[in-house]
């Protein structure tokens, strides 16, 4: 599920409302906060009901239901620890018993959320059925991997270079050609993959 800045926002607001108030918030209040209309709002709340993040009652004021937390309200998981193992010549294991935060690894206080990749432009480091751990942020350095709203409202997974007026998002397979675009919305910058064997 993909889910746009502003649908994070709303199912955020929602989330807050309902953990304070124990009911979800009317049109009326969401419109209010985010200084637009009920209609937008109306609008937004389709989308994510559409994509599985939310469930609404019909005729039934108040009944939002979230199926699907906020990224910045999901708990990570902690992981058993055993030790440490070398990729290079062999040696014998440490052992190190305890457990892993994925907190420790990836900076998830800093707003982050995974999405599973489709494709395999970006070569050998970041495959088909991958997941990322996306930082959501708006901005980028030069090399680092975004994803990417094209200005059709595509997204995409590339790395980040400014090219004079314009940016480059580079495929990291040889045989694919780079994207230009004079515009480009950042949507978070890739800090982490998960991969299953």
């Amino acid at each position: 599920m993909y889910l746009t800045k502003k649908q994070l926002d709303i199912l955020d607001f929602i989330w807050n409302w309902r953990e304070t108030n124990r009911v979800s918030p009317t049109l009326e209040e969401m419109a209010r906060h985010f200084g637009v209309t009920k209609i937008t709002i109306y609008e937004h709340l389709n989308q994510l009901e559409k994509k599985g993040a939310i469930r609404r009652s019909k005729f039934r004021a108040r009944s939002i239901e979230v199926l699907t937390p906020p990224p910045r309200r999901q708990k990570p998981d902690l992981i058993p620890l055993v030790g440490s193992i070398r990729a290079g010549a062999p040696l014998q294991t440490e052992s190190a018993r305890g457990t892993l935060r994925l907190n420790d690894v990836f900076p998830l206080e800093n707003n982050c959320y995974a999405l599973k990749v489709q494709g395999d432009s970006m070569g050998e480091r970041i495959l088909d059925g991958d997941y990322v751990v996306v930082e959501d942020r708006d901005t980028a350095e030069d090399g680092e991997t975004i994803v990417a709203v094209l200005e059709n409202g595509e997204a995409t997974l590339k790395k980040y270079y400014r090219d004079g007026n314009r940016v480059r998002l580079q495929p990291e397979r040889g045989d694919l050609e780079p994207i230009y675009t004079d515009s480009v919305e950042i949507r978070g910058v890739v800090v982490g993959l998960l991969r299953r064997f």
